[in-house]
């Protein structure tokens, strides 16, 4: 199984940021470029887009956790993808996230380095895109 986690310093404390990533109605503004993800009912989400594997949506899990500011999710029919994002608080009005990805059936391995590099970039993209909308979300309650 292949794994993938990134850190990420946000610009305010954590149940902002918390609030941010675990808000299903904003959650396409933060993640990577191909992926579209949709509320489709309690603890559900479909996903769809060209980083989705096969074709048409996929049904996942969404489970978010307020007591532990953390977001744990998963596909219901491509039970190989899942992951995680937590976050905490550093001090001085200011947190961190980190997000984690499992890929069940990428054996660690034999996958390639460009591969790792691929999901690492997305990943990364995804927490930048996150450190902006944070700020957004900060800059406009000011």
């Amino acid at each position: 199984m292949a794994e993938y986690e990134a850190t990420r310093g946000m610009p305010a404390d954590g149940d902002i940021a918390f609030g941010v990533a675990s808000d299903v109605d904003l959650i396409n503004r933060w993640l990577p470029h191909g992926l579209l993800v949709r509320g489709s009912g309690p603890g559900t989400v479909e996903a769809t887009g060209d980083l989705v594997p096969g074709e048409g949506a996929h049904e996942g899990l969404l489970r978010v956790s307020h007591e532990q500011r953390r977001v744990e999710w998963g596909g219901r029919d491509h039970p190989q993808y899942a992951g995680w994002l937590q976050v905490t608080d550093t001090g001085n009005g200011a947190s961190e996230v980190v997000a984690h990805l499992s890929l069940l059936d990428e054996p660690d391995e034999a996958t390639t380095p460009e591969r790792r590099a691929e999901v690492r970039g997305l990943l990364e993209e995804s927490l930048d895109n996150l450190v902006d909308e944070v700020t957004r979300r900060v800059t406009d309650a000011g």
